[in-house]
């Protein structure tokens, strides 16, 4: 039992205190923590690296999720099922030594763990895997019972009862077993012999009243088959030679028309055809008898000849005619029969006919089977265990992992392996992040992961033979100049498959105060860029549209047509006239302010400009770095359906170590020869080194070390 007071460790990371899980007590003790402390609350199944299965084993709902709860529940259930909680943090392979047989959950998976590796043939093996657990199908079919319940024909060693077997699962249906291979049930057993019974009593009592019920003895129900077979056409007949007798002027008309059967001559025939069988059974004539033999629709020939042979020969003897009377004495002596054969019990073994059925029921199948089902069904409380050391063979791999990107984001901030949520690495503009995430809609991930102030990056990628993916990249390190949509990379994930990567959107926010601080500049040269291309981009507009309507004139031979006569407008002169002095007000004022500066000594105009640049790119560093201190993973991870509890911050020095810029490795050799260099000038170097100069030699005659006009 957890304690009721346990010392807990915290560690500093990302701007909130997070629980160091690293005792067997803290595991015990877990749902005691107060969940505000913990740094996440849900994560998802899908989109992490780790193995589906193991996250899908905890997901107890099934809803696609892993919350706070179900995480207590899968480690408390592994506290109880391990000797030592604390051997999960090892990870790796589960020892077998390591399960608890003091309790009974225990002892059997232990049983189940032993039987697998005895399955495998691995019976000296101190461990078992993941992937030993996975072997199912491998392990149920090297073993006679597998504790499912079902019992394959092929391990009934007694001949008959192995045919009894295979007849169950012909008539009743198979099961498959854990092995894959079909068998029966103690549910098929019972439904069959239960069929058996119930067809055997059916007969016995047709049996006991064979006059009545069986009046052609074992013959009637073929001959019941026969009348079956043709009564519906025999009735009609008989209807149409009544109707015939009630009205003579019927009897054309019941006999079809000749027009039906014009229709039936240019059509290839054939006795059995619909068509013809549609026709009457015979001739309807007023009080005619029902021939036997001639006269009879070829359609029904067949049935009509076993009809008199198992029917009208037995009872009334040989003729060539049916009356209507003596079809009704038929059908009365057959009245009982029908009863008794809609009251039919066991119709799901009336394919194996009745002898073979009390042969079934005489002999001794039913324990035979009964006792395999049984001997099979005894082994179900080990071999169900099988799912529970699969589980706790996971749980010692990834728990502990788990753990740490969920209860604390250890391995995030500990940098010694990648999180389970980061998903590769990307290159890209001389860059490699490592802050990668899955995505599965980009435009909605957009919109929460925003929060985060980090520069993102989403990147479609794709591999060869059609596979595809998005991610998002947070870029925190270096600048934004040459991060822009189409841009292209690779990805490689954490399997070290390469993926080519194009960015497809850009979240952007600050990644340096270094970029910050010339932003200004960079944004202003970009407007003047465009202005000018604009520009540009019309006046060419409009040449060729002058061009163009020279060249028609030209083939018209007719000059260009003037243009209206433009008109002033008073109102556009007076703002022109506002706008122009506007402008040379603001001019007079810059002018003014200049000539002041200029007055100044060099050194201080030197301060001046100095602090011009600082006001301007003040504002634009302050808010950098006001942004970057509120850098947060949470938005990232709660638009992929986590629930992100604390404040998971990545500052400046952390930012660096998830984006790493191209170096020279060190010890490497540089010949410094660069090729193609630009024409050498000095005028650089020249006007640096006079500004230098005059500054200090103007600050040295302020202070009077040196006569000079600014000093005077």
């Amino acid at each position: 039992m957890p304690s009721t007071q346990h010392i807990w460790r915290f560690f500093r990371a990302g701007g909130s205190d997070q629980v160091a899980l690293e005792t067997a007590d803290d595991l015990r003790n877990l749902r005691q923590l107060d969940q505000k402390l913990w740094v996440a609350l849900a994560c998802p199944v899908k989109g992490l690296e780790m193995d589906e299965r193991t996250l899908a084993l905890m997901d107890a709902d099934g809803d696609g999720r892993i919350r706070a709860p179900e995480m207590l529940d899968a480690v408390e259930w592994a506290c109880t099922l391990l000797k030592d909680p604390a051997a999960l943090y090892a990870g790796g392979d589960l020892p077998l030594a390591a399960i608890n047989t003091a309790t009974e959950e225990g002892a059997r998976v232990h049983a189940s763990a032993t039987e697998v590796l005895r399955s495998l043939g691995k019976h000296d093996a101190l461990y078992i895997t993941v992937e030993d657990t996975t072997m199912r199908e491998m392990i149920f079919s090297r073993t006679r019972f597998n504790g499912d319940g079902v019992v394959p024909v092929d391990i009934v060693e007694h001949e008959s009862s192995r045919a009894v077997a295979a007849e169950i699962i012909a008539q009743i249906g198979p099961t498959t077993d854990r092995g894959g291979e079909p068998g029966i049930t103690q549910a098929s057993l019972d439904e069959f012999f239960a069929e058996c019974t119930a067809y055997d009593a059916w007969w016995q009592r047709a049996e006991s009243d064979a006059a009545t019920l069986l009046p052609l003895g074992d013959r009637t129900a073929v001959a019941f088959s026969a009348v079956q077979g043709v009564r519906a056409k025999v009735e009609d007949y008989f209807a149409r030679c009544r109707l015939a007798a009630f009205d003579a002027r019927a009897t054309a008309a019941l006999n079809r028309q000749e027009a039906d059967y014009l229709a039936l001559a240019v059509q290839r025939l054939e006795s059995s055809s619909a068509e013809v069988a549609d026709f009457p059974l015979a001739r309807v004539e007023a009080g005619r008898a029902l021939p036997l033999v001639d006269g009879v629709n070829p359609a029904w020939a067949g049935a009509m000849a076993t009809f008199r042979l198992e029917v009208v020969t037995p009872i009334l003897g040989e003729r060539a005619v049916l009356t209507e009377a003596e079809w009704g004495t038929i059908l009365a002596r057959f009245a009982a029969h029908a009863t008794w054969a809609s009251e039919l019990h066991g119709g799901k073994v009336i394919a194996l006919g009745l002898a073979r059925v009390r042969e079934i029921l005489g002999g001794a199948s039913r324990d035979v089977l009964q006792k395999l089902i049984t001997d099979d069904a005894a082994l179900a409380p080990a071999m169900n265990s099988l799912d529970n050391v699969e589980r706790l063979t996971r749980y010692q791999r990834d728990l502990s992992r788990l753990l740490n990107n969920f209860v604390a984001f250890r391995d995030f901030y500990s940098r010694e392996r990648p999180s389970v949520f980061q998903v590769g690495t990307l290159y890209l503009d001389g860059r490699s992040c490592e802050l990668c995430v899955h995505v599965d809609d980009a435009a909605k991930h957009a919109a929460l992961a925003g929060l985060a102030k980090c520069y993102l990056a989403y990147c479609d990628c794709t591999r060869t033979g059609g596979e595809r993916m998005t991610i998002a990249v947070a870029f925190t390190g270096g600048d934004s100049d040459n991060l822009m949509v189409g841009r292209n990379g690779i990805f490689y994930d954490r399997k070290g498959r390469d993926w080519d990567a194009t960015i497809t959107n850009v979240v952007e926010n600050p990644i340096s105060i270094r970029q910050a601080f010339w932003a200004p500049y960079k944004k202003l040269v970009r407007l003047i860029e465009e202005q000018v291309a604009k520009r540009a981009g019309s006046a060419a507009s409009d040449a060729k549209i002058d061009a163009a309507a020279s060249a028609t004139a030209s083939a018209d031979g007719a000059k260009p047509p003037a243009g209206p006569a433009k008109k002033i407008d008073v109102g556009t002169v007076a703002a022109l006239g506002v706008a122009f002095g506007a402008l040379a007000t603001a001019f007079a004022a810059i002018a003014g302010y200049a000539t002041r500066t200029f007055s100044l000594p060099f050194w201080q105009v030197c301060l001046v400009i100095g602090g011009l640049i600082l006001l301007i790119s003040t504002p634009s560093m302050l808010i950098a770095w006001l942004k970057l201190r509120q850098r947060n993973l949470g938005p990232i991870l709660d638009a992929n359906g986590w629930a992100v509890n604390g404040r998971v911050q990545m500052n400046v020095p952390f930012g660096a170590t998830l984006t790493r810029e191209a170096t020279i490795p060190a010890g490497a050799q540089s010949s410094f020869v660069v090729k193609y260099p630009e024409p050498p000038t000095a005028l650089p170097k020249l006007i640096a080194a006079g500004i230098a100069i005059g500054f200090v030699v103007s600050l040295l005659g302020h202070f009077g070390i040196f006569a000079t006009t600014g000093g005077q």
